[in-house]
């Protein structure tokens, strides 16, 4: 069964950091796509940032560029999101998801492409 897990989500103070993990079971990672989203209660989801299946290409909203980094390590089967320098707009339950992809330097920002998606963990940025 192809799964994928989040972790690593909490809550955090403004101005403070978190690692998300997307772990992924039951396929490799290696050609697949991945996308970060989220979603606040009350707003539509909205994409964070996505990396291309090589790790080659990479793109983030304008909202989190310069405080948000994804990387991936397909050794371990596993995409990750540092978030730094978070803000209490950052809250929301953040998604991964994958999307096969035959090219190595395209990742998409629109959540209607993705195929598989995590079932969410919970950010929380407040004093």
């Amino acid at each position: 069964q192809l799964q994928l897990v989040e972790s690593g989500g909490g809550l955090v103070q403004p101005g403070g950091s978190l690692r998300l993990s997307c772990a992924a079971s039951g396929f490799t990672l290696d050609y697949y796509a991945i996308g970060w989203f989220r979603q606040a209660p009350g707003k539509e989801r909205e994409g964070v940032s996505c990396i291309s299946s090589s790790g080659g290409s990479t793109n983030y909203a304008d909202s989190v560029k310069g405080r948000f980094t994804i990387s991936r390590d397909n050794a371990e089967n596993t995409v990750y999101l540092q978030m730094s320098s978070l803000k209490p707009e950052d809250t929301a339950v953040y998604y991964c998801a994958a999307v096969r992809s035959f090219s190595g330097y395209v990742c998409y920002d629109s959540a209607g492409v993705y195929d598989y998606w995590g079932q969410g963990t919970q950010v929380t940025v407040s004093s």
